[in-house]
């Protein structure tokens, strides 16, 4: 299995270490965590990431999570996938803009975070 390093954009900390620890349970090892997409950003900078899971709506700070994905993606070559409650179909449109690797509804079962992890990363990866 490839030992993908991902980092995760989420502002609502208990979700944040969920997934944190769903991913550690699924084998990764231990993902990055931001709250902010300002840290998002600085963070894939510094981490190099090999996968982000990006909540779209980022209340901390000044950027939402379309936004860091945009600076992400103008420095490097990264899938990103969203991670989202939001039916809103301008920030859906907004977000597909973006070309992302795949979307995860909120509230989603291990099964599905891993599914689509695995097919992104296999895809990327080719």
């Amino acid at each position: 299995m490839f030992a993908a390093r991902i980092l995760i954009a989420e502002d609502e900390s208990i979700v944040a270490r969920d997934i944190k620890t769903r991913l550690i349970r699924l084998g990764y090892p231990q993902p990055i965590i931001c709250f902010t997409g300002e840290d998002a950003v600085d963070q894939a900078r510094l981490a190099k990431p090999d996968l982000v899971l990006m909540d779209i709506i980022l209340s901390r700070g000044m950027m939402d999570g379309i936004e860091a994905a945009q600076q992400i993606q103008s420095f490097m070559n990264v899938p990103i996938i969203y991670l989202t409650a939001s039916n809103d179909e301008a920030t859906l449109t907004r977000a597909k803009a973006t070309k992302p690797a795949g979307f995860i509804l909120k509230p989603f079962e291990t099964p599905e975070l891993r599914d689509t992890i695995a097919a992104v990363l296999t895809k990327h990866n080719l």
